[in-house]
């Protein structure tokens, strides 16, 4: 049976079917806005996973080339691996729904979300995301908290648009991404040109007006094409009267360890009195051991809230809005175009800079379109930067979606192309991490940008927030650590600059919170932000006066689009040729810009002048020393610039009359110019006797003018002969050939 809705959000319909595709999965529908068609389906293992004590979930997204027509590129001519925009929208279907499946469920899920059809005009993430929680519920899965996701744009206006085309979101001040259920919010993303928290919090909300209206439908869909029960999720048996003895026998000593502010002795005397409590049980108590492990957690979870709300302090004894301890440093690697070295408590991120030209941006072939970055912000995290020693791989996903964070909320800042064209690289890694290694990343960013004297609009910081929230009371925390991220309800990371936010991230595990948390967290969030921002600017407030002596020079001219031709040659000859003689870079843009890098100011100037005297023009009244190029009855042609030719009339090469121009001048003879007319189709008249003139002090604004030579001529097989020098001709014998004078 096909079951289809349809409503009205945004500007466009979103349409749900189910019953045409897929019919074998658990649950399968395909989404649809505009001409934009995501399959998404949801499967469940029929048997459960064997010990294990987490969420088996897995997300996968994939954007298939055929659906915007193209073949992949490539020798297999087939998709590969995951591109960057796949991986962050796997992410952002998963961090809203693991929370909102029930506790016990050990099953292996999956969820494979299809992009079918691209109009190139509606971004398909929100629609997969949205089709996810559809797929689940039409299924036997118990998932039974129905979610929708929206995207938000804000126009210069004010206005906010649901579901904004690409092309809207280009012009919009705020690309804001919303999940929830009908009650509450359950995930935000966002990335914004200094937006206020005001204008933050409307855009939230006015998403979650629309994430109504599809929950709604969704009910209504489930309820027409369900047919089928609900699983149950497993039950884990609660021996009696362990949990008890747990909490009065080990529930202080635990308490006094997580009181320890060094993570590592905090963690590892939390680990050793697990160890001693496990050895409690034999091994034919495994059943009782593995709910030992499960309550033990869940006294960590007690004893964070405990010293919450009833203690009004935080494990390591901070007030809730206090912020650890900031370091900064600035240029400390010697080589490296620009460098910040950022400590937060027992969070430490050393960020570089690396500058390159336009040939350095990343190319993107996403199915939307082709594109280019030139902004690149590439996140690590080592394995001792939390004293693990483990493989190190290739960026997971968590690298990925941290590194996009960073560069999102940073990337509102760089300067346009037009204005500084390089290209930009910013490397973090993380050397030490006890919580919001993301927010430390964008604060040394921020910090080695400016250190390699790249003109930001403004500094960024960031900061990450936390929830403690028992039935009504809830308590926002400031520069959460790994515990209570760990063992809280929210986090929320906020970056911004001074004037307003940049970027923003909030994951949360419990089923939603209101809009008093999320005002209360971000009024909080620019506190800490502008606290940051001071002590950044301590260690460097304005950009580096210039680039590193390692970085490339690059120096942009523009030339006319016409004269592009004439600075490659033919073939590329003369591009190459100006390359080898001065070991510059140069690029050469459509638009008739080109940049030309150089570590070496001498060498980039030289090939400015190059390149400025193959792509000159003439000047009206300036003076050039030309080359006779033809000869003709009324005059002569004389190049004066490379590829510029202009006419010089007989009346205009002597003060006086002559009756032939050969008297005084040939092909290949060198003279003096004055260009006295350019007219429409931009022919040039000459006048030599206007530069001698000049040249004598009767010219008047041109006089003592000196002559712009028209680059290196071969000579002649007459020699150089330069104008007013050269005498009358002699005949064949010798003799005068005629005075003309």
């Amino acid at each position: 049976m096909i079951v289809r809705k349809e409503i009205e959000i945004g500007h466009d319909r979103l349409i749900v079917e189910t019953g045409r595709m897929a019919r074998q999965a658990d649950g399968s529908v395909t989404v649809r806005y505009g001409d934009t068609i995501v399959l998404v389906t949801a499967v469940a293992a029929n048997k459960p996973r064997v010990g294990a004590d987490f969420l088996p979930l897995t997300v996968d997204y994939r954007e298939n080339n055929y659906a915007a027509g193209k073949i992949p590129g490539g020798f297999f001519r087939r998709e590969g691996r995951p591109n960057e925009k796949e991986v962050l929208t796997c992410r952002g279907i998963d961090r809203p729904l693991r929370p909102l499946f029930p506790e016990g469920w050990n099953f292996e899920t999956q969820i494979i979300a299809m992009v079918l059809s691209a109009d190139k005009t509606n971004d398909s993430d929100v629609l997969a995301l949205t089709g996810a929680s559809f797929a689940l519920g039409i299924s036997d899965i118990p998932f039974s908290t129905q979610i929708a996701a929206v995207r938000v744009a804000l126009t210069a206006e004010g206005e906010y648009c649901i579901n904004p085309t690409f092309e809207m979101l280009q012009e919009s001040r705020l690309n804001l991404t919303v999940a929830g259920s009908e009650d509450a919010i359950v995930m935000v993303e966002a990335g914004g040109l200094e937006v206020s928290e005001d204008e933050i919090l409307e855009g939230i909300y006015k998403g979650h007006e629309a994430i109504k209206k599809i929950v709604g439908m969704q009910r209504e869909f489930i309820a027409e094409c369900s047919d089928k029960p609900k699983r149950e999720a497993p039950v884990l048996p609660e021996p009696d009267g362990i949990r008890d003895k747990l909490i009065a026998d080990w529930k202080e000593r635990l308490a006094d360890s997580m009181r320890i502010r060094d993570k590592l002795e905090s963690y590892a005397k939390s680990d050793e009195l697990k160890k001693e409590m496990l050895e409690q049980f034999g091994e034919e108590e495994e059943e009782n051991r593995g709910f030992a492990k499960r309550c033990w957690h869940d006294m960590q979870d007690m004893i964070l809230r405990e010293e919450v709300m009833n203690q009004g302090k935080r494990l390591d004894g901070r007030r809730f809005d206090e912020i650890r301890d900031i370091n900064c440093e600035v240029g400390l690697l010697p080589r490296t175009h620009g460098s910040a070295l950022f400590t937060r408590g027992e969070t430490q991120a050393l960020a570089t800079v690396t500058l390159g030209t336009s040939a350095d941006a990343q190319r993107l072939d996403f199915i939307e379109g082709e594109s280019k970055r030139r902004f690149m912000l590439h996140y690590n995290f080592p394995p001792f930067s939390v004293g693990e020693a483990r493989f190190m791989r290739g960026p997971g996903r968590r690298e990925i979606g941290h590194g996009a964070l960073g560069e999102r909320s940073l990337l509102p800042m760089i300067p346009t192309e037009d204005k500084w064209p390089y290209t930009i690289r910013i490397v973090s890694d993380i050397l030490e991490s006890n919580g919001s290694s993301s927010m430390a990343t964008i604060c040394g960013g921020s910090l080695a940008l400016l250190d390699a004297g790249v003109p930001l609009e403004a500094p960024v910081a960031g900061i990450a927030m936390g929830l403690v929230k028992t039935g009504d009371r809830f308590e926002v925390l400031t520069d959460i650590a790994g515990a209570e991220d760990h063992h809280g309800d929210m986090d929320f990371k906020v970056a911004g600059t001074a004037k307003g936010i940049t970027g923003l991230q909030m994951d949360i595990k419990i089923a939603g919170i209101p809009r008093e948390v999320m005002s209360k967290a971000l009024n909080q969030a620019r506190d800490a932000r502008l606290f940051i921002l001071e002590k950044m600017n301590d260690a460097l407030g304005q950009p580096r006066e210039d680039i590193s002596q390692y970085a490339p020079r690059i120096i942009s001219i523009m030339i006319d689009k016409d004269k592009i031709r004439d600075v490659i040659g033919p073939g590329g000859k003369m591009i190459r040729s100006i390359t080898e003689r001065t070991g510059c870079k140069i690029e050469i843009q459509d638009d008739g810009r080109i940049d030309i890098a150089s570590t070496s100011e001498e060498s980039a100037q030289k090939a400015v002048a190059i390149i400025k005297e193959l792509t000159a023009e003439a000047e009206l009244g300036k003076v050039y020393l030309g080359k006779v190029v033809r000869v003709v009855n009324f005059g002569a042609f004389v190049e004066i610039l490379p590829g510029v030719e202009g006419l010089l009339h007989i009346s205009e090469i002597e003060d006086h009359r002559i009756n032939e121009v050969r008297d005084v001048l040939d092909e290949g003879d060198e003279t003096m110019v004055k260009v006295i007319d350019i007219d429409a189709q931009r022919r040039v008249r000459l006048s030599r006797r206007a530069a001698m003139r000049d040249q004598k002090g009767e010219g008047g604004d041109n006089k003592g003018q000196e002559p712009v030579a028209a680059g290196n001529r071969e000579r002649s097989e007459r020699g150089q002969r330069s104008g007013g020098d050269r005498g009358p001709r002699r005949g064949p014998g010798g003799g005068d050939r005629g005075d003309t004078r």
